[in-house]
Formats: C-alpha cells, structure tokens, sequence
C-alpha cells in the first residue's frame, strides 16, 4: 500500500515574544509594524501568559489525525505546514517530496472557505505541489461535516449546561472577521458560516441566537460586522443577562479567542451586566479528530487514491 501523504495547513503563531515583530510583519506582508502596534500585541500576548499555545495545539492536531487515518486501516503521513511562521507551507510539500510521497490531500484547519482565506494558503502549496510534481488534492470548505457539526453542538450544549437559564441565554456564533469586498466578490464565507450556526441551532433546537464577526484586521477598508464588541449592548438592551459566544470559524485556543473573548469581550460584557459563556475549542480533542480524518477520508476515496 501506498504512503498518501497529508498536508495539514494553519496560520502559525509566533512560539515566543522575541518573535512576535517577524511574525508581525509576515501578517503585514512585509511591512513592519510601527512601534506602537507592536507594543499592543506583545501586551495582548502578555496578557495570555506570554505566548500562544497554537503551535503546541496544532502539532498535537496533526499526530492525532495521523494516528487516527492509519488506525482505521490506512497509510497516511501527516505534514503540518504554516502560513505565516515555520515551517512554511512550501517547506512541508518539499519534505513530503523527500520522503517519496507523489500524492497528497491538503486541508486547511479552517472550516469554511475563503478566496481571503483558505485559497490563500492553497495558492502557497499548489506551485509548491508542482514544482516537484506532487498530485495534490485541496479541501475548500468542510463546515457541514457531520461530526464537525456534532462537536460543535457538543460545545454550545455544554456551554449552555453552565448559564444560570439556559432558554434565556442569547448564542453568538463568531468566526474572523474579513474584508467587506468579499461581499462584492460573491464569496461564500458568510454563507458556509450561517450554514453551519444553523445546522447546529437546528440540533439542539436554539430559539436565541445571532451571529457575528471578531479580531477584524486594522485596517483602513472596511471589515464585515457587528463585531462581537459591538453586538453585546444590543444583547443587554434586549433583556438578556447572559450570552454564550461560539467561535466556530476557530478550532483551536490561540490569542483571537484567549485574549478577543476571553478578556476583552468577557470585561466589555460584564460592564454590561452580561455573564458571558464561551464554548469550549477543538484543540485535539478526539471527537474533533475524528471529524478531521472523516474530511480527508472523504476527500481520498473522491479522488479515487
């Protein structure tokens, strides 16, 4: 049996702060931040306990769904490849190469598609794939995978178990803000992410919930909105006194959801008189796993491998 190699894409974080001015810049497309943005995200890694446990999560994603393909019968190798900090996308397609890997399947660790998002990290590893005359396989969007849909219902459920009134209880679906022109471009990012809030709003039968935007980019065009921020005086002017927030565009703990909504969102809403309630992320956790090997299984036996 052939090795079918996977190349599991993420955004890559910076592993400590000596690091955050490079990483910075690689975000800004080589433009360096001025002193005082820098100095912001440094205080807001700070503030998480210094750095972010991203890589550590993704590294563990990606043994877990390695030993999950292979435990159900298959011959995978699983290469974890960043967008913006080592190792590189185009580093994790050139060892596949190495390692005698010709076909591969490639998926982002983002559920929903975006021509600003997930094909940007496709349009870094499919010259890299044919450089060296590697077949690769792109997954766009995964975000009505079943079992994707079924952690996600777990987590809303279980952060729900924890309001003082549940049926009182206003759900925010959130997931990272991009730039508005993407609603000019008939993207289906805003789409896929209402699809799956309602898929889940639908399993468990929600009458309260919303969705929104967060960690909008600082930038002068304009980012889609409400962003969460600004959601929460509306949610305490309607009556609700305690709101649960799910960032389902994320799958895993980093600065977006430990420092966005963690801190800054929970403060904001508890000047409100709002309790707020986050769900829990994927991280490696197994039944996200197994969600994530379903996708690439799906995606082999498509393309016939």
């Amino acid at each position: 049996m052939t090795t079918l190699g996977v190349l599991m894409m993420a955004y890559g974080t910076p592993r400590n702060l000596d690091e955050v001015e490079a990483y910075y810049t690689d975000i800004r497309r080589g433009r360096r931040p001025t002193p005082e943005q820098l100095a912001d995200l440094v205080r807001r890694y700070q503030a998480i306990g210094g750095v972010s446990p991203l890589y550590e999560i993704t590294v563990r994603q990606a043994q877990a769904v390695e030993r999950v393909l292979n435990g159900q019968g298959g011959r995978f190798r699983v290469y974890l490849g960043m967008k913006h900090t080592a190792p590189r996308i185009a580093e994790a397609v050139a060892a596949m190469h190495r390692d005698g890997i010709d076909r591969a399947i490639a998926i982002v660790l983002a559920p929903h598609y975006s021509a600003l998002s997930v094909e940007t990290y496709h349009e870094q590893a499919r010259p890299a794939a044919e450089k060296l005359g590697l077949e690769l396989a792109c997954v766009n969007q995964w975000h009505l995978e079943p079992r994707f849909l079924d952690a996600l219902a777990a987590r809303v459920e279980e952060a729900l178990a924890r309001c003082e009134d549940p049926r009182r209880a206003m759900v925010i679906f959130t997931a990272h803000s991009l730039p508005a022109r993407i609603l000019e471009m008939g993207d289906p990012y805003v789409d896929q992410l209402h699809e799956s809030g309602e898929a889940v709003a639908k399993r468990l039968g929600l009458s309260h919930y919303t969705f929104g935007w967060q960690s909008a980019g600082r930038t002068a065009e304009p980012w889609l909105g409400p962003d969460l921020l600004e959601m929460l005086p509306t949610v305490a002017q309607d009556g609700y006194r305690e709101v649960v927030v799910c960032s389902q565009g994320f799958v895993a703990d980093h600065l977006e959801v430990l420092y966005d909504v963690d801190i800054e969102a929970k403060q904001h809403a508890e000047r409100l008189g709002l309790r707020l309630v986050r769900t829990r992320q994927m991280n490696d956790d197994p039944d996200f796993i197994q969600a994530v090997a379903d996708v690439i299984e799906r995606a082999r036996r498509e393309q016939g491998w």
